[in-house]
């Protein structure tokens, strides 16, 4: 399964357990990064998820997982690039909401990830 988080982590692992409030069990969860067409993976094991916490949740086709042209690198290699591309997100959104707020009336309510 994967499962994309408020704060915009990418989980991937075996689901084991759900219930009403969609609060999840992953087993042999990885967290995935992107950056480019690279790809990286830090071992994560048994992952509880509260449901208010997720965004997304599908089944990955694994057949289909291997055609996508993605090259898998280190952890420790992508993960700078990839702070800062949410660093970098992160100074665009705050501008975008001060436009909204000031030159259309917009509130500024709301937290990190709330968009969703």
């Amino acid at each position: 399964m994967l499962v994309v988080l408020r704060d915009g982590r990418k989980l991937h692992g075996v689901l084991r357990s759900y219930d009403q409030f969609a609060n999840l069990v992953l087993e042999d969860t990885v967290e995935r990064i992107y950056s480019g067409n690279a790809f990286a993976e830090k071992w994560c094991g048994l992952f509880l998820i509260r449901g208010e916490n997720v965004v997304l949740l599908g089944e990955v086709d694994l057949d289909q997982e291997d055609d996508i042209p993605l090259r898998q690198v280190d952890y420790h290699l992508l993960d700078p690039y990839h702070r800062q591309e949410i660093a970098t997100k992160k100074v665009n959104d705050e501008a975008k909401a001060k436009i909204l707020y000031e030159q259309k009336g917009f509130c500024k309510e709301g937290g990190e990830g709330d968009g969703y």
